[in-house]
Parts: C-alpha cells; sequence; structure tokens
C-alpha cells in the first residue's frame, strides 16, 4: 500500500507541475484554457473556476499522464460542438503566432526541469546525510588494488574525459564514475590516505556503464566503503545459518580465515559456493569462535543453457548489516543552486547518451525502465525518509522533461519539432503528413512502453523467482 501510495503521489505531482507549465504559458500567451486535467479516463472530481473562461479543473481514474485542453480550431467537432464566437478566436491556440506556441508547448518540460532544481536546491540547501567516500582495502586482482587504493583513502576529486568532478559523498563518487563510463575513459582518483597525505590514483579505463544496467561499476572497480564490523540482524527459520547455530546479534570476523572488511565479499563469497562447508569466524558475547557452515543450494545467476543444469548459488540465510560513516553533507544557498541546475544538466545529458547509445546498440535495452519500476523505487525511497523521496522526485522529474523533448510525434518535442520546421519554411507542417506522423509516433510510444514493462517484469518478479 506504501508503494502504491507513494507512486501516485510522485504522478500527481510530477504531472501537475509538467501540466502547469502549459497551462501558466498558455494563460501568459492570452490562449484560452478550456480544461486542466491530471489523469485520464473517468473524471473522480470535477470543479469550474470561477474567471471568466470559466477553466474546468479534472482529476480522472487513470493518473498516468494528463493534458491542458486549449481553444482551438482543429479540435472542434462540426456536428456536436457549437461554433466558437468570433470575439474569442483570437484566443485559440491555432492562431497564435509560431514562437507562442512553440513557448506554450515547451513550458510543460521546462516546469519539470525547473521542479527539479528546487528540489535538488532544498536537499543541498538544507543538508543530507550522506556515507563519506572513504575507501576500504579493495579485493586482491581488481583494478582498484592494482592501482594502489589502500584502506583509509578518502576520495576527493574524480578526474575523467578532461573534467575534474570534486567529490563530498560516495553518491558523488557513483554519479561521476557512471556519467563518466561511457567511450574510452580513463580516470583518475585524488585521495587523501589515512596519513593525511594527498595523491592520485590511476584507475585505467572506466567500466561501459551502458552495456549492463545490473552491473555496478563500483564494485566492477573494486572500490568499496570502508565499513564497520559485519554484523547478524535476522536469521531466517530453517536455513543453513539457522542449522550452523549463527544467532542474530553475531559479528562475522573473518571469512575462511581471512579478515572480512566488507558484506559485499562474505555475500559473493556465498553465492559462488552452493553446497559447500565455508568457515565464518564469529564474536558473541566477547567471544571469538569458528563456526562451519554447510551452505544451502538455490536457484539463480544467469539463464541455464539448454539441456544444461539449473544454476545454483549459495545461500547463508541470514541478514546482514555493516554501518558505514556519514556526515552530513550542505552548501551555501547560491552554491547549492548552482549545484541543483549543474546535476540536472548532467543528468539530462547523461539520459541522452544513454538513449543515443542503446539507438545504435552500444548500451543494453535493459536500461529502460516503466512503471512497476518507477513505483518499485517510489515506494523504496518513502520507506527510507523525506530526503530520499525528494531526491527520487527530482531524478524522476528531469526524466520526465528529457522525455517529452523526444522528437517523437505525440510528445512535446514532435510538437516543437514542427513548429522548428514552420518557423525556418514559414509554413506549417501539412495536416496529411502530421497524421501520418502521429500513427508512427504512437508506435514508438506503444514499443518503448511494452519493452520497458517486459524489462519491469524481468527485473521485479522473474529476478525475484
Amino acid at each position: 500500500m506504501q508503494t502504491v501510495i507513494a507512486f501516485i503521489v510522485a504522478l500527481c505531482i510530477l504531472i501537475f507541475v509538467h501540466e502547469m507549465g502549459h497551462y501558466l504559458a498558455a494563460r501568459a500567451c492570452g490562449v484560452k484554457v478550456l480544461r486542466f486535467s491530471i489523469g485520464f479516463g473517468r473524471p473522480l472530481a470535477r470543479w469550474v473556476g470561477k474567471g471568466p473562461d470559466k477553466t474546468e479543473w479534472t482529476l480522472a481514474a487513470i493518473p498516468l499522464g494528463g493534458y491542458v485542453k486549449m481553444l482551438d480550431e482543429r479540435e472542434r467537432d462540426p456536428a456536436t460542438d457549437p461554433p466558437i464566437d468570433a470575439a474569442e478566436l483570437p484566443r485559440a491556440f491555432n492562431r497564435q503566432p509560431v514562437g507562442k506556441r512553440f513557448v506554450i508547448v515547451a513550458a510543460g518540460p521546462l516546469a519539470n526541469f525547473a521542479l527539479a532544481i528546487a528540489l535538488y536546491l532544498v536537499l543541498f540547501a538544507g543538508g543530507m546525510q550522506e556515507p563519506v567516500p572513504v575507501l576500504g582495502a579493495p579485493a586482491a586482482g581488481t583494478v582498484a588494488a592494482q592501482a594502489g587504493v589502500r584502506d583509509g583513502d578518502r576520495v576527493l576529486s574524480l578526474t575523467a574525459n578532461g573534467e575534474t568532478e570534486p567529490v563530498r559523498s560516495w553518491n558523488d563518487l557513483r554519479m561521476a564514475v557512471f556519467s563518466q563510463g561511457f567511450g574510452d575513459a580513463r580516470a583518475v582518483l585524488r585521495v587523501r590516505g589515512a596519513d593525511g597525505a594527498e595523491r592520485e590514483v590511476s584507475l585505467g579505463r572506466l567500466p561501459d556503464t551502458g552495456g549492463n544496467p545490473e552491473q555496478d561499476p563500483l564494485v566492477t572497480l573494486g572500490l568499496a566503503l570502508k565499513g564497520g564490523p559485519v554484523k547478524v540482524t535476522e536469521i531466517v527459520p530453517d536455513s543453513a545459518a539457522q542449522r550452523a547455530g549463527l544467532k542474530a546479534g553475531d559479528t562475522i570476523a573473518t571469512w575462511q580465515g581471512q579478515p572480512l572488511t566488507q558484506a559485499g565479499e562474505l555475500i559473493r563469497g556465498v553465492r559462488a559456493r552452493p553446497g559447500q562447508d565455508v568457515t565464518l569466524g564469529i564474536e558473541r558475547g566477547g567471544q571469538r569462535s569458528d563456526l562451519v557452515v554447510k551452505l544451502d543450494a538455490a536457484p539463480g545467476g544467469k539463464p541455464a543453457t539448454e539441456g544444461g543444469p539449473e544454476p545454483t548459488v549459495g545461500k547463508l540465510g541470514a541478514a546482514l548489516n555493516q554501518a558505514v560513516q556519514t556526515e552530513v553533507v550542505r552548501y551555501p544557498v547560491t552554491q547549492a543552486l548552482a549545484r541543483a541546475a549543474d546535476q540536472v544538466w548532467s543528468t539530462s545529458t547523461l539520459s541522452l547518451k544513454l538513449l543515443g547509445k542503446m539507438l545504435v546498440g552500444q548500451a543494453s535495452l535493459q536500461n529502460l525502465s516503466g512503471p512497476l519500476t518507477v513505483a518499485d523505487y517510489a515506494g523504496r525511497a518513502a520507506n527510507m525518509g523525506w530526503q530520499p523521496f525528494i531526491s527520487f522526485l527530482a531524478l524522476v522529474s528531469v526524466s520526465l522533461g528529457v522525455l517529452n523533448l523526444l522528437p517523437i510525434p505525440v510528445l512535446d518535442g514532435g510538437h516543437l519539432l514542427y513548429y522548428c520546421v514552420e518557423f525556418l519554411t514559414g509554413k506549417p507542417v501539412p495536416d496529411h503528413w502530421q497524421a501520418m506522423l502521429q500513427k508512427v509516433g504512437v508506435a514508438c510510444i506503444l514499443l518503448l512502453t511494452s519493452l520497458a514493462l517486459f524489462n519491469d517484469v524481468s527485473r521485479l518478479f522473474l529476478a525475484r523467482g
């Protein structure tokens, strides 16, 4: 229920802001607005404004979009609609100069970008509790280990593609690595060691972040947060952990006889050893002891090849927790505003780069996400607190703005493309061309929606067994 409510609230906010952009621009340009609707289908609530235009405000049953209906001669049905009053014809959308029509249509996506900037401004100026980018000892053989990353190094900046991005939090580092991980990017980290000395660490080529959406580029590089003790918070009944005597509250100090510094190291080791005996060094009540655990084997991993055995992964049956150092990251208002605008710009360009790579086959189509994934993340973000939910809302608002600016007929970007052609040629795009392109646009949207829903189902249901 929390997921559903969070999803509906997020959608209503985003749709309202988008359509309000169109509405305010239309009013500013002197166009009469007949209806403002959030959602499609049967109206759940309806009221008429008190202004001279008597605009109808509607909340409909299907909150997967919205629209602003303006006075337009092209949308009048001669068989059912009364003639438009001659005094109101100058206020019809179709009679406006191309510049005004461009502004009205562009105002929707721009409102989404403005909302994202405002939300990021609140987060950056108000301060967010963020993991400190202090690195743990990298696993042997990883890129980070070969580059000379040491336990306790604090990342100060990342330089790639000729750009240096300051790093104040773990999320800053993740965003920097992901945004620069296109093409043949060579990255250099500037770090401050545990001894206080600063140095540069060359990571070489960054992993291609568009190739596999399930891949964590930081894990691929061997970069991990320095964490505290790995503690067991819950034991699954009738699991390998319960049969071996592992208990909630235990601290796992060693794994296979080696000091354990990262919970992820334990998780990956367990998954790689289905049905095998492993040794955990645990601390309980101030006492150290070794515990031999025979791991369960469970279906998972990559799909089995045709005719081959069902793939399995090891399963311990214990929930783990590892605390990391955090601090409040806060910026002065002017700096926060600049950073918010930069965040929206970088997220928009990153989305377009990824989309371009998908179109030419250089990035996986699994990067597309649909409403089910958005709903899932909305619920998770809401469960984590108001700041993660605001951050999620800002990210989706940027994505909605970018999506609507794509030059696809039926989207705002398609109409803007028509107006650009009209501005350059002095003539509007012929109606029969618009009708044909409209069908192509609808087909593209249906194809993208179907693919996104397929990815949603695969990610949320099939992957969970």
